[in-house]
Order: C-alpha cells, then structure tokens, then sequence
C-alpha cells in the first residue's frame, strides 16, 4: 500500500545559516554607523558644559580684570555632565582664553576619531571653535 506524502515543514540547518549569515552582515555594515552617530550626538555634552563655562567666564570677566583661570571659581564641573569630557582653561588673560574639552579615556568618545579633543578660543569677546567639524558650525 502506498502512502501519502505530507510536505515537511519547517527551516533546514542551511537555510538558517544563511540567515544568520545575512543578519552578521547587516549588523557589522549598520554597527559602526550607529556608533558614529551615537558620538556625534554625545558631542552635545562638550558643547553644554562650555557653553555654561562661557558665560560664567563673562559674568567673572564683567567684574574682574581678567578672565578665570580657574572652573571651580567660577562654579563650573571640571567634566562634563555626562562624564565623556574633562574641561581645562589654559591661556586665560584680560583679552581671552582657550577652554579645552578632552574626551574621557576609556569611554566611548575617547574613540571620536578626529573629534577627541575640543577647543575654544575666545579672544576679545569672540569665540573661535576647532575642530569646527566637530562642533557642527563649520
């Protein structure tokens, strides 16, 4: 007697590695991108605290000779909220000042190539950013 064949169903163990196969390759194409996009946007926490630095360096400035060297007498962090940057004034004088936001070692932005150390250089009132790339004004 003769019996009927019914169709199998389900997945071959080759049809699921090709898929996993094509989910790997779609994964390491999309991973570094979403990476990248993800520092562009952390970038933000650089771009907050100096901006805060900034305005407390015009508020000093309005009643001192020369601008701070020094973030905590202007009660400003010396890292940024989120923690990816650490900030450092350097050439501070009547006229002007560089502020310096460096990405955290070991942290995510630490790998923002190109974009690792922010600068800006405020000489007469008039802020200078480098990389400007990195700060989306250039």
């Amino acid at each position: 007697m003769d019996r009927i064949r019914t169709p199998q169903r389900g997945f071959t163990l080759v049809e699921l590695m090709i898929v996993v196969a094509i989910a790997a390759l779609l994964l390491g194409l999309a991973l570094p991108s979403y990476n990248d996009s993800v520092r562009r946007g952390r970038r933000s926490d650089a771009a907050d605290v100096v901006t805060g630095v900034m305005h407390a360096q015009e508020r000093w400035r309005g009643l001192n000779p020369r601008y701070s060297d020094n973030l905590a007498a202007l009660n400003q962090p010396t890292q940024s909220l989120g923690g990816y940057y650490s900030l450092a004034l350097s050439a501070v004088s009547g006229a002007g000042y560089t502020l310096t936001a460096t990405a955290v070692s070991g942290r995510s932005q630490a790998s923002d190539s190109g974009c690792t150390t922010l600068t800006v250089t405020v000489a007469n009132g008039n802020p200078t950013y480098a990389p400007a790339a990195c700060w989306g004004r250039g």
